[in-house]
């Protein structure tokens, strides 16, 4: 059972998040508020050096993306992303992992 309500998840999402444009493949865009995260992550490709790559995610309430799919895009801050992974954590939250497009 989740600690948090419903109003608690909107109420952060509102606090931390942004207006993103929500386009869902062959279906209406909408605009939705999520948190927005594009930071660097360190990766081991097996050589001796490490290199970085950026993860951009977004946490949204997973109630404002019903129906959302792999392939779906966003737009964020005037750029374009499409979803890669969609992570439902069953209390109502969804991250989700994109990739940017050129």
């Amino acid at each position: 059972m989740p600690v948090e309500t419903a109003d608690d998840r909107a109420l952060m999402i509102a606090d931390f998040g942004e207006s993103v444009t929500y386009m869902p493949t062959g279906r209406v865009k909408s605009t939705i508020t999520a948190i927005f995260d594009n930071q660097y992550q360190s990766v081991d490709a097996g050589g001796t050096v490490s290199f970085a790559v950026v993860q951009p995610r977004l946490t949204v309430r997973t109630a404002d993306i019903p129906n959302a799919e792999e392939g779906d895009c966003f737009l964020v801050r005037s750029t374009l992303y499409v979803v890669t992974i969609l992570m439902d954590d069953g209390t109502g939250i969804t991250e989700i992992a994109l990739e940017e497009q050129p």
